[in-house]
């Protein structure tokens, strides 16, 4: 199951969410500038490490360019490939724009970051650990939860793989989102924390937090749970009966 994209139209431009969006593409290139063993290092410099976050290890002085908390924002627009940059990228564009109208552009970028705080101390379940993460996807799982919330009925196009055929399906956010956390909960529940690979419990993390800080920062006029919208009817409503 593959979103691509959500048929739920925004209202304002989505400022924030580009901005971040453009920020972790200049990052990634950044990163790719460096080179393989530049860019590896920039991950240990730059990345959150629990170990170094808690104190309970002693890493290479070198490597410590920025205080230890601050690596909780920074690992928050670092990548580790071209893969994990666009999926975390597509989810954002799809997502983004409709938790950002709900907030507004200063408590949607507040919110966006708190999710990311929470995904990190999530992943940072082992406070040894030595292995660093780096990635937004705990962040946008926040903006997932509050999506869940906020537009539980909007329709979201999706990619379904049935071996090696594909289909296309209008499927509510509910199911989408909801199929989409469960997958990480039982992933996290089987993962080791102490072996580098996905951030399972930065996701769980992420997306937990997003539903709990939604009715907080979300507008005193948006409700939670919305009935459906649809681009095409909000395009025929902008441009009136006369075109």
């Amino acid at each position: 199951m593959f979103p691509i994209a959500d048929d739920n139209p925004r209202i304002n431009t989505p400022t924030v969410t580009w901005s971040i969006i453009a920020v972790c593409v200049l990052v990634f290139f950044w990163q790719f500038s460096l080179g393989q063993t530049g860019g590896e290092i920039a991950v240990y410099q730059f990345g959150m490490i629990p170990a170094r976050l808690f104190g309970t290890a002693t890493l290479d002085p070198a490597l410590a360019e920025i205080p230890a908390w601050a690596t909780v924002f920074t690992s928050m627009f670092m990548h580790g490939g071209w893969m994990h940059l666009g999926f975390n990228m597509l989810f954002l564009w799809i997502f983004g724009d409709n938790v950002e109208d709900s907030m507004g552009h200063v408590r949607y970028l507040a919110f966006y970051l708190l999710c990311g705080v929470a995904a990190a101390l999530a992943q940072a379940i082992n406070p040894g650990s030595t292995i660093p993460m780096v990635g937004a996807s705990g962040a946008i799982s926040g903006v997932l939860g509050a999506y869940l919330l906020l537009h539980p009925r909007a329709t979201v196009r999706t990619i379904i793989f049935l071996g090696v055929f594909a289909t296309m399906m209008h499927l509510p956010a509910l199911i989408v989102l909801g199929l989409w956390f469960v997958l990480q909960l039982v992933s996290a529940a089987f993962s080791t924390s102490g072996e580098p690979g996905v951030a399972f419990w930065a996701h769980v993390g992420g997306f937990v937090a997003g539903m709990a800080l939604v009715p907080l920062f979300k507008k005193r006029d948006v409700s939670l749970f919305q009935p459906a919208r649809y681009r095409a009817f909000q395009m025929e409503r902008r441009r009136g009966p006369w075109g």
